[in-house]
């Protein structure tokens, strides 16, 4: 017999116990199915044998590990369903390409045309998988026979990964006779995994799971298409490129010629903003550009550039934040656990906004608040503005996409942009990168330089981030009348060197820890870049600094 602490209470299992075992002991106690074991500090995938004298607790779906591991096994369960169908040489053509909303898009390449009859038949091999428990394992391979297990199935995109890879050893799961490899950890067999649904979607399919909140409650699809074209955009860019993967971008690093790649990225993204100022003129009688989008995506250094080539077509622009007309601090909402919420809408001073814009409208003369965050107030310093024939007012923040928040003002004298930074390469093609992870790298980088605010707390603060860019900010990203992706294809090689002295410095036993590992161990996928050599007006200077606006 072997013993273990569960949650402080001693207890005996028989010798080669797994902690899938334990966990079926303990799932009553917990609000959510059980993901992942932690023992002795240290996460154990369930299908792991318990080691005597550990102390275990537990991750279930409705925590973000647990999430994720659930989102990668329905990932490695649906390959290995167009292993079955459709030959495993397919497989290896499938690209994770984006997420939309709760749902994860997947398209086939290299002349792999996925149809919607075949969608249909992956669904049920899934669902079949499902019922069956097929089970998971994992297994450790020298990085040499790991590189020729994947060349002979055709995943070239695992392989060059693993040639940068430090480790001498990497895992790799096989489920049923079908191999794969994920950065993070499984589920013990797909019967973990009975919620999802599979439609046919654009040239592709979608794949829909539930959120951690309602972890077995799948929510019907609802398109997004603005946000999937300019997701679609940027993956057809990063292939004219030749770089859709973190290997891809690896080599490119090695052979010499990132500072070419550094340029040809920032040209693109000039060439972008540019279109975008065009189309203000074009449109005629715009007085109020209201660019909002989520944290660290950048929108200070956009509306920097976009000022810059709306000069370029004759107007002035002005630039407001709605941050200056925030209510003073002792007006402020606070949410449900008695923190200020400076997110929701209340917390900003709408009907002053409104009257200030509308006289700016009507030709008047209107002197602009400024908010003192020391203090808690609003003040009044002799910001006068008065808006001539060729004067445009650039708004930023959080709230510009709802017009709740400008709700006076003609439609017609408005134009709208969602800003985000819509991470547009994979570690390969199984392996998407989030969005918020590298929104989150840019906050930590940013946080350290601008506020002395360490990892720790930044990890601590993103949930509540999150759940007020869900709030305020997504449900009003498809009213934009343009779209703009802020990622640049480079910066993660760049803010890979900033970010890990931070995410070092969280120590073992702290919560925040094991998302520091986990972000650690996903920026060892890439090599390091300097970022000396950065342009000055580059959105990356506005998070490691050098930036030639105020930022």
């Amino acid at each position: 017999m072997i013993t273990v602490n569960v949650n402080g209470m001693k207890e005996q299992y028989p010798v080669g116990a797994t902690y899938e075992q334990i966990a079926m002991a303990h799932q009553a106690e917990y609000d959510g199915l059980i993901a992942l074991a932690v023992s002795n500090g240290k996460i154990r995938e369930l299908f792991k044998t318990a080691e005597d004298g550990s102390n275990l607790s537990f991750f279930t779906l409705k925590d973000d590990i647990g999430h994720k591991t659930y989102v990668r096994t329905a990932t490695m369960v649906l390959m290995k369903a167009v292993a079955t169908v459709a030959g495993e040489e397919n497989a290896g053509k499938c690209k994770v390409e984006c997420a939309i909303g709760r749902g994860y898009y997947i398209k086939g390449q290299a002349g792999f045309l996925v149809t919607p009859a075949l969608v249909e038949q992956i669904k049920e091999e899934m669902q079949r998988m499902v019922r069956e428990k097929t089970p998971i394992q994992k297994s450790a391979y020298p990085i040499s026979e790991a590189m020729e297990l994947f060349r002979e199935k055709g995943m070239k995109d695992k392989e060059k990964l693993f040639r940068y890879r430090r480790s001498s050893y990497v895992n790799i799961y096989e489920i049923d006779g079908y191999f794969d490899y994920y950065y993070g950890y499984m589920l013990p067999d797909a019967g973990y995994m009975p919620w999802f649904d599979l439609i046919p979607y654009d040239e592709g399919m979608m794949l829909l799971l539930p959120g951690k909140k309602t972890p077995t409650v799948v929510e019907p699809f609802s398109p997004r298409e603005k946000l999937f074209q300019t997701l679609k955009d940027s993956e057809i860019w990063c292939e004219k490129v030749g770089i859709q993967t973190v290997g891809d971008l690896n080599d490119r690093i090695c052979h010499g010629s990132i500072s070419e790649m550094i340029l040809v990225q920032e040209a693109e993204q000039e060439r972008k903003i540019g279109e975008i100022a065009k189309d203000i003129v074009k449109r005629g009688g715009v007085k109020f550009i209201m660019i909002a989008g989520p944290s660290s995506s950048g929108k200070t250094s956009f509306s920097h550039r976009l000022s810059i080539q709306l000069r370029t077509q004759g107007l002035v622009p002005h630039p407001i934040a709605l941050d200056d007309y925030f209510v003073n601090r002792d007006q402020t909402p606070r949410d449900e656990n008695g923190d200020y919420n400076f997110e929701c809408l209340e917390a900003i001073d709408i009907e002053q906004f409104n009257t200030d814009m509308m006289k700016l409208l009507g030709g008047e003369t209107v002197q602009l608040p400024t908010f003192n965050f020391k203090t808690g107030m609003r003040e009044y310093k002799g910001n006068y503005k008065t808006l001539g024939p060729e004067d445009v007012l650039v708004i930023e923040g959080i709230h510009g996409l709802n017009d709740r928040m400008s709700y006076s003002l003609p439609s017609e004298s408005k134009y709208k942009i969602y800003i985000s930074a819509l991470t547009s390469i994979n570690v390969d093609e199984h392996n998407r990168i989030p969005t918020t992870d590298g929104r989150l790298i840019r906050r930590m980088v940013r946080d350290a330089r601008t506020r002395g605010t360490n990892a720790k707390r930044t990890i601590q603060m993103w949930p509540s981030v999150r759940r007020g860019e869900e709030e305020n900010i997504f449900p009003f990203q498809e009213s934009a009348d343009a779209m703009f992706n802020s990622v640049l294809i480079y910066e993660l090689a760049v803010l890979k060197q900033y970010a890990e002295p931070l995410l070092f410095s969280i120590q073992p036993g702290e919560p925040e820890y094991y998302e520091a590992k986990r972000l650690l161990k996903f920026l060892d996928y890439f090599l390091g870049v300097s970022g000396e050599n950065l342009p000055n007006n580059s959105i990356c200077r506005e998070f490691v600094g050098g930036s030639c606006f105020n930022v």
